[in-house]
């Protein structure tokens, strides 16, 4: 048996393949490559002076707050309009004053553009009934006649966050 001394030749390695994948993968990811906006660039224009404020639009009805206060047991304790930001004074409409609310919101609005940009918050205690919430809301909406026709006032009812009783 003849035992070559110095090893095996060198293998030849083609390099022909991995030369191609490496071209491959390149075009791949420049190909697939998403170019975004540097992070920072902001291209805004900032106006040169602010609108003045003119005069106020007549036919717009300053925000309307209804204020429901609840007893213990979560009844109706009375009815409020525009109170202060306490909670307090305001005009009063009685335990169940939800028709002369009504009539009062209808004064304001009426059922033409006033209507349609007229806001009204209810701000209600945390354990008043829910079913005092929905007769404030039907009495500040509209109401419907004896035809059946819908008269719609206020649309747009935001709610404040619910405070404690007598808070």
């Amino acid at each position: 048996m003849k035992i070559k001394k110095g090893g095996d030749p060198a293998v030849a390695i083609d390099m022909t393949p991995m030369i191609d994948i490496v071209f491959q993968l390149l075009s791949f990811f420049i190909f697939t490559l998403k170019i975004t906006t540097q992070e920072g660039d902001f291209n805004i224009t900032m106006p040169l002076a602010a609108p003045r404020a003119g005069t106020p639009d007549p036919n717009q009805v300053p925000p309307i707050k209804v204020r429901i206060r609840a007893t213990a047991d979560g009844s109706c304790n009375g009815i409020f309009l525009n109170p202060n930001d306490d909670g307090t004074g305001g005009t009063p409409f009685g335990t169940d004053g939800w028709k002369q609310l009504r009539a009062h919101i209808a004064s304001l609005v009426g059922t033409g553009s006033q209507a349609a940009s007229a806001e009204v918050t209810i701000d209600a205690d945390y354990n008043l009934d829910y079913e005092n919430v929905i007769k404030c809301i039907t009495a500040v909406s509209g109401e419907k006649d004896a035809a059946g026709h819908i008269t719609k006032m206020v649309e747009k009812i935001k709610f404040a966050p619910p405070r404690p009783p007598g808070g």
